[in-house]
């Protein structure tokens, strides 16, 4: 190939699909606009046991390692992504709950369950047991996205893409970039600009001057470390099938707090700030029927399977784009 592979979006998905692709020798030119808000979440659980039901979405179990090892990769090139494999806590408030976790969970998922009394810091009362998943724990989603990126040795461009065939992609100023493949990862405000189809949900986060637990702690709501401070997060804002600028109504700052002192005490932390951020749900993993390629509608799981789902794009990209080459 001797255009570059273009890829439109600048998250996580977009990120590492360029670096992926990078590592396979491949030029790469990012096509960034810089509205991925999604990406940029102060402190993003890396857990595999998802909702209220502790259900394991397919393929997190592979996610999970992948991720960390990459994390590992890029801290040993000397970049900075403030992390923490602390583990991660999910109290249930009832044997039922605890059954549904119980039923979902595969067998070859590191966890134990706990007594709230075993637990290594305080939980508010009310709840039956704890889930432990040793191996989970948090990251600096703005920082681990903007380290993929830069390590992807990919050509950056901060502009927005407003049209794309297979072999190219128009810009919104009229500059036109030959492609040998092109792929698009675009998030909640990338898609809505193309038209793609899925569910937008608004997810909030308070920042606060200090951390409220040592380790993430996740029910309803969760409470995690970050790289100044802590997070009280959640998504609560019922979704909607296009992107709306975010905002934090007041009824829904009220169910935050009230969900994040239904965990533990929330005495001495100080809100010092808030973030939000839209994600896109309704997965596209393929090529399309114009031979565009797709990695977007990872909702809450960007971080959990979006680098080992772009790498496994990326090589499929690669060994496309080589078997189309002679005719193309």
């Amino acid at each position: 190939m001797t255009a570059p592979v273009v890829v439109i979006g600048g998250g996580i998905a977009g990120a590492s699909v360029a670096y992926f692709l990078g590592r396979l020798g491949r030029p790469v030119t990012l096509v960034d606009a810089g509205l991925h808000a999604a990406s940029t979440v102060p402190s993003a659980l890396l857990n595999p046991v998802r909702g209220q039901a502790g259900r394991v979405p397919e393929r997190a179990l592979e996610g999970l390692p992948f991720t960390w090892a990459l994390l590992r990769d890029l801290m040993a090139a000397g970049r900075d992504v403030p992390h923490g494999v602390t583990g991660v806590y999910r109290p249930v408030p009832d044997v039922k709950t605890r059954a549904k976790f119980d039923r979902n969970r595969p067998q070859e998922l590191a966890a134990r369950w706990l007594a709230p009394s075993d637990m290594p810091f305080s939980l508010a009362g009310g709840w039956d047991a704890v889930l432990h998943l040793p191996q989970s724990g948090w990251v600096d989603g703005a920082a681990f996205t903007r380290a993929v990126r830069d390590a992807s040795g990919a050509q950056v461009i901060h502009a927005r893409a407003a049209s794309w065939t297979s072999e190219s992609v128009t810009l919104e100023d009229g500059r036109t970039l030959r492609a040998a493949a092109v792929v698009h990862c675009g998030g909640s405000v990338g898609a809505s600009w193309a038209g793609i189809d899925g569910m937008h949900r608004v997810g909030t986060m308070l920042l606060l001057d200090r951390p409220a637990t040592p380790s993430p702690l996740s029910f309803g709501a969760y409470l995690a470390p970050a790289a100044t401070g802590g997070v009280l997060g959640a998504t609560f804002e019922a979704p909607t099938p296009h992107w709306q600028p975010e905002n934090l109504p007041l009824a829904s700052l009220r169910w935050l707090l009230g969900k994040g002192a239904a965990l533990t005490s929330l005495a001495g932390s100080h809100i010092s700030g808030s973030w939000s951020g839209t994600r896109l749900s309704g997965r596209r993993n393929h090529r399309d029927d114009r031979g565009v390629w797709h990695l977007s509608g990872l909702g809450s799981q960007g971080f959990l399977l979006g680098p080992l789902l772009a790498a496994e794009l990326a090589a499929d990209v690669v060994s496309h784009a080589a078997g189309d080459a002679p005719g193309h």
